[in-house]
């Protein structure tokens, strides 16, 4: 068996070191991050990213032209800030639907909500790729490589931008109301937290993040470890 290593335990913040109880928990749990604001800078980013998408295609096109830089980097410059606003955009909207979660009733709904980055994302290249492909004025070589490289965004920001890991309004209702006083733990890779800093899954862990279920949740580690949840006779969390 291999032997338990020794942990740091670092705070998920400055008064993670007090446990809390569930009225407290619920009532400061707005100060766990402001959804609002990190929604609203990723709508800005996507917006700056549909702005890259129409600098890209007036570069094609050949109505923008810095002329210090060959135009086919600058076409492929404008497609990779594209890529980096839509991805950045998406990563904050993902935080928010972990800080202030979507109910589930609605799956359509709850899957969309949830993956609107991949919805932004489309937005940003789509459009891009079909106008490029219907030109007739540009040489097949520059279509050829536009295209490419717009696909490739496309696929790396569709990836980076969809949610694996969603939280529903009720899972987290479900979390606070049964962990809301309770301190977890959480690894710097992992997809869990947990209710025992001793749980034997995390015996190979050097570091362990602590602090409320809702800050885990928040870190994207929004389903309790199954053995802890054993261990503890928890069934009204979801676990993994």
């Amino acid at each position: 068996m291999a032997e338990k290593k020794a942990k740091k335990y670092v705070a998920a913040s400055d008064d993670a070191k007090e446990v809390k109880t569930k009225t407290q928990v619920r009532k400061e749990a707005k100060e766990v991050g402001n959804a609002s604001g990190l929604r609203v800078g990723a709508v800005v980013l996507w917006v700056v990213a549909l702005a890259l998408e129409v600098c890209a295609l007036m570069v094609f096109l050949g109505k923008l032209d810095l002329r210090f830089i060959p135009q086919m980097a600058q076409l492929i410059g404008f497609l990779v800030l594209d890529l980096i606003a839509v991805i950045v955009g998406a990563q904050l909207w993902k935080k928010a639907n972990h800080i202030d979660p979507v109910s589930e009733e609605n799956e359509v709904k709850f899957w969309l909500w949830n993956n609107m980055g991949v919805i932004a994302c489309a937005i940003c290249f789509f459009p891009f790729i079909i106008l490029v492909l219907t030109n007739k004025d540009a040489d097949k070589k520059t279509k050829t490589i536009a295209t490419v490289a717009a696909v490739i965004c496309l696929l790396i920001g569709g990836v980076a931008s969809y949610d694996f890991n969603p939280v529903s309004a009720e899972q987290k209702a479900a979390a606070v109301d049964t962990l809301g006083g309770t301190t977890v733990y959480w690894t710097t890779f992992g997809k869990v937290y947990h209710t025992h800093d001793d749980c034997s899954h995390l015996n190979q862990s050097e570091t362990l993040t602590y602090g409320t279920v809702e800050q885990a949740i928040a870190a994207n580690r929004v389903r309790l470890c199954k053995t802890c949840a054993s261990r503890d006779g928890i069934t009204t969390v979801t676990t993994e």
